[in-house]
């Protein structure tokens, strides 16, 4: 069976995580994907803790289905390299500090004028223009910058950052999305484009009904902890033994959530019949409702709101939710053997095409791995190829050497 992004090639110009989680999303559709990593040290997330048998687990996590090729940018002989590979390549992604590929040579208007067809994607911290496009950009600075700190944590609490790299993340998919727009709009029109995407642009499209909110009201959102401003009951509550979620999110599920715990006087209750009444009495809501749920333990209300429909969920941590059954249905946890961690599992493929799937077939390679085998597509002889390794301006890991 093909994959839907077969004969597909894609040139990586990126590290850390934005970027190759882009290109990482491309691979398991089956794009090629040739990862360009600084002949030295490879893509810093290789060094990044943890390191697992020597491996750094967040490059294991964000570099399957890639080939690694070392090459050294700042050299005049690694440029033309990249060059010569860009003509060959449908894509390109990169996500350097503004300003720093073209002062390399390696800008969209140089490789668009060797290959007018390829899809150049930039992947930036605070945009490509702007007063501080120059600056760097890390996610943890983004969640500030962007405002997703402020309505994160408890009320009273210190500032709070979302625990995993929700703004890494979330350029990676729009940066994914604007390349699959602009390889669509390449059948019609033969030409490529640029494509920008950063992570000052993810926070505020995935925090945009918070802009609107904040203007209806005149008030910026603050932190809730669990719970949300818009609806009620929406948060978590301790039970017995643990927490658990409670989300009833209309007045439809209200009237069953009341019938399942036996408080069929509250449908009709002015408090607490609407869920604008049920938002603005939540403190006193809260409490009745806080007194009861420690009465039993955690499952039992899960399965409880279960049976009546209600959406509710024990709050699971990462290992019980790579055990999960749901996970492991929908192989959203596979095995990835390494050659150095045998016992390796991934996440699967996150989107899932009923005709043509896309799959994972390679674990995050070795640093240069494959720098001969693809240099050599290009025209380089071994001799060539063995000259250069000398000088350092590629490194050749195809006897699986480096990390």
């Amino acid at each position: 069976m093909s994959l839907p992004l077969e004969g597909v090639r894609v040139l990586e110009l990126a590290r850390t995580i934005a970027g190759p989680f882009c290109s990482m999303t491309l691979a398991d559709m089956g794009a090629e994907i040739i990862k360009i990593e600084e002949p030295e040290r490879g893509d810093e997330t290789r060094a990044m803790a943890p390191l697992w048998n020597g491996e750094g687990a967040i490059y294991l996590a964000v570099n399957r289905n890639k080939k690694s090729v070392a090459v050294d940018l700042k050299s005049d002989a690694g440029r033309e390299i990249v060059l010569r590979l860009a003509e060959r390549c449908d894509v390109l992604i990169e996500n350097f500090r503004t300003g720093t590929v073209e002062r390399l040579g390696l800008g969209y208007e140089q490789v668009s004028a060797r290959n007018p067809r390829i899809v150049y994607c930039s992947v930036s911290g605070f945009g490509r223009s702007g007063p501080i496009a120059h600056k760097a950009a890390y996610d943890f600075i983004m969640q500030g910058y962007g405002g997703v700190m402020s309505i994160t944590g408890t009320p009273d609490g210190e500032p709070v950052r979302i625990g995993y790299p929700s703004a890494d993340i979330t350029a990676g998919l729009l940066a994914y999305g604007g390349i699959m727009t602009a390889l669509w709009a390449r059948e019609r029109t033969g030409r490529g484009q640029h494509v920008q995407s950063s992570l000052l642009a993810g926070q505020l499209a995935t925090m945009s009904y918070f802009a609107v909110v904040t203007q209806a009201t005149g008030v910026p959102p603050r932190p809730m902890g669990h719970a949300t401003g818009a609806v009620a009951p929406y948060q978590a509550f301790m039970a017995a033994d643990r927490y658990f979620l409670l989300a009833v999110g209309n007045d439809g599920l209200w009237r069953r959530f009341c019938r399942a715990i036996d408080r069929s006087d509250w449908i009709d209750d002015p408090r607490y019949a609407t869920n604008s009444a049920r938002v603005a009495n939540r403190s006193e809501l809260v409490v009745s409702l806080a007194a009861l749920f420690v009465t039993r333990p955690a499952a039992d209300w899960v399965a409880l709101m279960d049976e009546w429909g209600v959406p509710a969920s024990l709050i699971q941590n990462i290992a019980e939710v790579m055990q999960d059954e749901q996970v492991r249905d929908q192989e959203l946890v596979v095995d990835l053997p390494h050659p150095k961690i045998p016992d390796l599992q991934v996440v699967g493929v996150p989107i899932k095409l009923s005709d043509t799937p896309g799959r994972i077939a390679s674990p995050s390679p070795m640093l240069g791995q494959h720098t001969r085998e693809v240099l050599c597509e290009i025209g380089l002889d071994d001799r060539e190829l063995d000259e250069l390794a000398a000088k350092g301006i590629i490194r050749d890991g195809g006897d699986g050497g480096g990390s």
